[in-house]
Protein backbone atom coordinates (compact mmCIF):
# COMPACT_ATOMS: atom_id res chain seq x y z
CA UNK A 1 0.00 0.00 0.00
CA UNK A 2 2.91 2.39 0.75
CA UNK A 3 4.57 1.48 -2.82
CA UNK A 4 1.08 2.59 -4.22
CA UNK A 5 0.97 6.44 -2.36
CA UNK A 6 4.54 6.41 -3.48
CA UNK A 7 3.44 5.97 -7.08
CA UNK A 8 0.79 8.17 -6.89
CA UNK A 9 2.13 10.92 -5.81
CA UNK A 10 5.06 10.86 -7.91
CA UNK A 11 2.40 10.47 -10.75
CA UNK A 12 0.73 14.07 -9.51
CA UNK A 13 4.06 15.41 -9.18
CA UNK A 14 4.99 14.67 -13.21
CA UNK A 15 1.53 15.91 -14.35
CA UNK A 16 1.86 19.11 -12.74
CA UNK A 17 5.76 19.44 -14.20
CA UNK A 18 4.41 18.37 -17.56
CA UNK A 19 1.28 21.43 -17.20
CA UNK A 20 3.62 23.78 -16.32
CA UNK A 21 5.85 22.89 -19.42
CA UNK A 22 3.11 22.93 -21.82
CA UNK A 23 1.60 26.15 -20.37
CA UNK A 24 5.02 28.12 -20.69
CA UNK A 25 5.74 26.31 -24.19
CA UNK A 26 1.82 28.07 -24.73
CA UNK A 27 2.13 31.77 -23.56
CA UNK A 28 5.85 31.45 -25.19
CA UNK A 29 3.59 30.68 -28.81
CA UNK A 30 1.45 33.26 -27.77
CA UNK A 31 4.50 35.84 -27.73
CA UNK A 32 5.41 35.00 -30.88
CA UNK A 33 1.70 35.54 -31.98
CA UNK A 34 1.00 32.26 -32.71
CA UNK A 35 -2.66 32.21 -32.47
CA UNK A 36 -3.78 28.65 -32.49
CA UNK A 37 -6.64 26.34 -32.44
CA UNK A 38 -8.95 25.54 -36.00
CA UNK A 39 -8.63 27.91 -38.64
CA UNK A 40 -11.63 29.70 -39.39
CA UNK A 41 -14.07 27.91 -42.42
CA UNK A 42 -15.09 31.13 -43.87
CA UNK A 43 -12.13 33.63 -44.85
CA UNK A 44 -12.95 37.80 -44.32
CA UNK A 45 -13.07 38.40 -47.37
CA UNK A 46 -15.96 35.88 -48.03
CA UNK A 47 -17.40 36.88 -44.60
CA UNK A 48 -17.93 40.31 -45.67
CA UNK A 49 -19.96 39.03 -48.93
CA UNK A 50 -22.01 36.88 -47.13
CA UNK A 51 -22.91 39.73 -44.66
CA UNK A 52 -23.59 41.89 -47.82
CA UNK A 53 -25.90 39.23 -49.21
CA UNK A 54 -27.85 39.00 -46.26
CA UNK A 55 -28.18 42.48 -45.41
CA UNK A 56 -29.67 42.51 -48.77
CA UNK A 57 -32.03 40.71 -47.65
CA UNK A 58 -30.81 37.24 -48.95
CA UNK A 59 -31.98 34.04 -46.97
CA UNK A 60 -29.54 31.59 -44.90
CA UNK A 61 -30.53 29.20 -47.10
CA UNK A 62 -29.61 30.56 -50.24
CA UNK A 63 -26.67 32.23 -48.73
CA UNK A 64 -25.70 28.57 -47.46
CA UNK A 65 -25.91 27.29 -50.89
CA UNK A 66 -24.62 29.63 -52.69
CA UNK A 67 -21.25 30.20 -50.60
CA UNK A 68 -21.23 26.03 -50.48
CA UNK A 69 -21.26 26.64 -46.67
CA UNK A 70 -22.84 24.38 -43.79
CA UNK A 71 -25.70 26.33 -42.01
CA UNK A 72 -24.21 25.26 -38.75
CA UNK A 73 -20.83 26.80 -39.45
CA UNK A 74 -22.83 29.56 -41.21
CA UNK A 75 -24.96 30.44 -38.25
CA UNK A 76 -21.93 29.79 -35.68
CA UNK A 77 -19.77 32.32 -37.61
CA UNK A 78 -22.15 34.67 -37.60
CA UNK A 79 -23.02 34.46 -34.47
CA UNK A 80 -19.18 34.95 -33.45
CA UNK A 81 -19.15 37.81 -34.86
CA UNK A 82 -22.06 39.39 -33.41
CA UNK A 83 -24.06 39.81 -36.65
CA UNK A 84 -28.02 40.07 -35.80
CA UNK A 85 -30.28 40.44 -39.14
CA UNK A 86 -32.34 43.70 -40.17
CA UNK A 87 -35.30 44.37 -38.83
CA UNK A 88 -37.97 44.39 -41.17
CA UNK A 89 -40.35 46.64 -40.84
Amino acid sequence: ELLFSLFGALAQYERALTRERVMAGLAAAKRRGRQGGRPPMIDAETLERITAALDGGASKASVCRTFKVPRSTLLGTLARIGWAAPRKV
